[in-house]
């Protein structure tokens, strides 16, 4: 086994010739949130990586492995939720919002200038459709923002089974207004969706019986 136990962000201050001809790891963002995993490189090469607790490791970045060779870190495509603005039920202002209400959640949550990703959960999934938002699954890179992991314990707590998302019976600013925020939650209030909504259903193809 190869030890690491140094990072170098992004590879500053390495050549880019040097970068490439080095090994590569790729990591899905469960692994990455971690100081201390196993991989395999390119190479075949088992490597133990122990770094600085509450390190993540971003795609692009380099270890250095205890014999001096360097690793390139790619952030292997994994499952994600899409989170786009509708434009024709809604405005970019709804992205806005629910990154906000996603963040009090601890969500891990990428963010974009037109969209956000986060890891899939069907109960997020039915709360951001309801407030006129269109949800994607794709096979992407994730590299969630770095501010609600300030430990990777946390980070680990908040990647495997999403258990703050479903810890509550799916009742997410329903039934639980002392939790969380007391401020209107990510379900659009007094909005009723009748069997013929679209908002209701995966592809989300605006067919709706009423006007909003």
């Amino acid at each position: 086994m190869l030890t690491i136990n140094k990072l170098i962000p992004g590879g500053r201050g390495l050549a880019s010739v040097l970068i490439k001809r080095g090994a590569q790891v790729e990591l899905d963002w469960d692994v990455r949130q971690k100081s201390r995993f196993d991989a395999v490189d390119s190479l075949g090469r088992t490597l133990g990586v122990f770094l600085a607790r509450g390190t993540a490791v971003r795609g692009g970045d380099v270890l250095v492995a205890e014999d001096g060779s360097l690793i390139r870190v790619q952030a292997a495509p994994q499952a994600v939720l899409v989170v786009r603005a509708c434009a024709e039920h809604g405005s970019p202002f709804d992205l806005l919002r629910a990154a906000y209400h996603l963040g009090n959640r601890h969500v891990a949550l990428e963010l974009k200038p037109d969209h956000l990703k986060l890891e899939p959960d069907h109960v997020l999934a039915d709360m951001l459709r309801a407030q006129h938002l269109i949800v994607s699954e794709a096979l992407e890179a994730f590299e969630p923002e770095g501010g609600a992991y300030a430990s990777a314990e946390a980070a680990h707590g908040h990647a495997h089974g999403h258990s703050h998302a479903h810890g509550h019976s799916h009742g997410h600013a329903h039934d639980h207004p002392d939790q969380h925020d007391a401020k209107p939650g990510l379900v659009a209030a007094g909005h009723v969706h009748g069997p013929d909504c679209a908002h209701g259903h995966h592809d989300h193809n605006h067919n709706h019986a009423h006007d909003h």
